[in-house]
């Protein structure tokens, strides 16, 4: 990992991350930079310490699941300067109500999945766990 003077290398930036070298070089081509990458004298991509923290937002971004095309509109928002911010607000808020309503969906699946972690505990202290969930209905099985 060599430090290029006045910047970071591929392999540091994907170390500070997270992300990999392979995923770097996949946003720079999908144009999700606010600047273009500059490369060293031998042709090394070297990054500023203003694309790591770039990076790491859209990490997030894609971690609770925006699509590239909006992380892309975001991006291209971005670079365009000041004058769009209401739709910069817009996007964002769109996402917001996106992973709001990811939330509210896997708490409900939680409650219904800690449900059946306390049936199964129940049973399995009680000593009645045989035959819980049993794949085929008949005399003496229960369905969890």
């Amino acid at each position: 990992m060599t430090r290029h003077a006045g910047g970071l290398s591929i392999g540091q930036v994907a170390e500070k991350t997270g992300l990999s070298v392979h995923a770097l070089r996949f946003f720079e081509r999908e144009g999700l930079f606010l600047r273009p990458i500059r490369r060293s004298a031998g042709g090394q991509r070297v990054y500023d310490p203003a694309d790591v923290s770039w990076l790491l937002l859209c990490n997030r971004f894609r971690e609770s699941g925006m699509p590239i095309a909006t992380m892309k509109r975001f991006a291209e928002l971005v670079r365009a300067g000041s004058g769009n911010e209401p739709e910069r607000l817009a996007l964002l808020e769109e996402h917001e109500r996106t992973v709001q309503a990811k939330i509210a969906d896997l708490t409900a699946s939680l409650a219904i999945i800690h449900d059946k972690v306390m049936t199964y505990r129940r049973h399995v202290e009680e000593g009645t766990a045989a035959g819980v969930w049993s794949p085929k209905p008949g005399p003496g099985r229960r369905s969890a």
